[in-house]
């Protein structure tokens, strides 16, 4: 009788052990060159369709070192590297390497982070990282939450809090139906993860008030105020506000405090989204604009942008952990999880809407761990410090307009010298066009790679950098590039 099962999926340690090192090492002089490349190769679907090629599925397998080194030069050369430090696009931060090791060791490990029972010690370590989380940005550490893949599903964990906080109780067994026209409150900056969130959970998207933003680009208050009354007037229930923790176009942050006293007076939820900006609380300097955080009833960040973690990793915090458990705990006959512990055990499965879970805490308590606060406070301030000779140098250069500069992000856009200047509209309809046009050009060039931002009406390039790698000669280079471009896309649209 056989002792030991033989399958075609196993590797044995000697080949695992091979192929392991061969591609850390792989790994590793990517890290090292990663400069050296360009950000991204610019390669249409057609193109990289034909690289991998129309197969079907294999009938046969193949060797695990063959498969390991092919893949391993696929990705390399037909992959877009954020980690590159001429990488401003978005809010994908550099993955920080500890992060990248993690995620190799959490899948050996492969806890189901579910139920305490399937993952004792990882379970603790997810707690200890929502509560350094917690403290990371200035809230109580009594703040209870849990990791989940980004910033759509932190802030849909809040919102179906809220839901459930403020909404008649009747919704439960009855649904949305039996309920009064239930509103939320933000920003017109706000992400449009708000809208998905009133279509998805019932509410309807007409249930969105958003509310213009005053000379700042933040939420203006004293209309949010006006906009109740009349909702209120008007047979509606408002259950929750949204106040924006670095908003994604321009980095503003809405006044947190301000929202904070007006969710208390109309007894309304109070809800952040910090997804990409929360992290920066941790500035003392910056301690005066995030004033106000600590009194959210829940908030959302992702380690993922600003806290340098691989993909995939957000995070909700609740300031009473219950709401999550009244929210989404159930307990079918065929959970066998809370019988017979030494103390009070948790199961994510009750905090949020999965079930099944990886371990995602483990790359960001490991770099909570290496770097430590003072280490973050470090680079965050750095990045914050990048952007803003960002903006001064596209302020001082001739060919170019700087918009707008808040936390990491700087808007610009490029004005040729020898503009005809007709009309405002016909001027600023030609820039929006050749602005657009340039930023075609960048990302496809490879060079760097920059998002955009519509801003007081200007189509803007936009850097946002969360990016560990990223120098003062890259912001330098990166706008000689900007330029050099600029003035080509402008010829030849003068040429059309």
């Amino acid at each position: 009788m056989k002792t030991k099962r033989e399958t075609p999926i196993d590797i044995n340690k000697q080949d695992f052990k091979k192929i392991g090192y061969e591609l850390i090492d792989n790994i590793a002089n990517l890290i090292d060159t990663i400069d050296d490349k360009q950000v991204t190769p610019g390669e249409s679907p057609l193109k990289n369709q034909q690289v991998l090629g129309d197969h079907k599925l294999p009938t046969h397998g193949t060797s695990p070192e063959k498969l390991l080194s092919e893949t391993t030069q696929l990705l390399f050369d037909h992959s877009l590297f954020n980690g590159h430090p001429k990488f401003l696009g978005y809010i994908t931060s550099s993955a920080a390497p500890i992060g990248i090791l993690a995620d190799l060791l959490a899948a050996a490990i492969n806890q189901n982070m579910g139920a305490q029972i399937l993952s004792p010690i990882a379970t603790e370590i997810e707690k200890q990282t929502v509560q350094w989380l917690a403290e990371f940005i200035g809230v109580s550490s009594g703040y209870g939450g849990l990791l989940v893949s980004g910033g759509n599903m932190a802030n849909f964990t809040g919102f179906l809090a809220a839901r459930t906080s403020k909404a008649p109780k009747s919704i439960k067994e009855e649904g949305l139906s039996s309920s009064e026209k239930l509103i939320v409150y933000c920003s017109k900056t706000t992400h449009t993860w708000v809208e998905k969130a009133a279509v998805l959970f019932g509410l309807g998207s007409k249930a969105v008030r958003w509310i213009p933003t005053n000379e700042d680009n933040k939420m203006d208050n004293s209309i949010l105020i006006e906009t109740i009354e009349k909702d209120l007037k008007n047979g509606y229930k408002p259950i929750m506000i949204v106040g924006t923790a670095g908003d994604v176009s321009t980095g503003v942050v809405d006044d947190l405090k301000g929202i904070a006293g007006i969710c208390k007076k109309y007894d309304l939820w109070f809800h952040i989204d910090g997804a990409y900006g929360a992290p920066a609380a941790v500035i003392p300097e910056l301690k005066a604009l995030f004033e106000g955080i600590e009194h959210a009833d829940s908030i959302a960040l992702d380690p993922h942008k600003w806290l340098y973690s691989p993909l995939e990793a957000g995070c909700t915090l609740v300031k009473n952990p219950q709401h999550l458990i009244d929210t989404f705990s159930s307990h079918p006959e065929y959970y066998n999880f809370s019988k017979n512990e030494e103390g009070v055990a948790t199961n994510f499965y009750e905090y949020g809407l999965q079930n099944s879970r990886g371990f995602r805490a483990l790359k960001v308590w490991l770099a909570l761990k290496q770097i430590g606060r003072k280490g973050y406070e470090q680079m965050i301030l750095e990045d914050i410090n990048l952007s803003k000779l960002f903006f001064d140098l596209a302020k001082k250069h001739p060919e170019l307009e700087a918009i707008t500069q808040n936390l990491s992000i700087t808007t610009l856009r490029y004005v040729p010298t020898d503009l005809i200047n007709e009309d405002f509209e016909t001027t600023e309809n030609y820039l929006n066009t050749l602005n657009e046009i340039l930023l075609d050009e960048l990302q496809i060039g490879g060079e760097v790679f920059l998002s955009n931002a519509i801003v007081q009406e200007k189509y803007c390039l936009r850097g946002c950098i969360v990016n560990f790698r990223t120098s003062e000669n890259d912001i330098e280079e990166i706008i000689t590039i900007i330029v050099r471009e600029g003035k080509k896309t402008h010829h030849k649209l003068q040429n059309i």
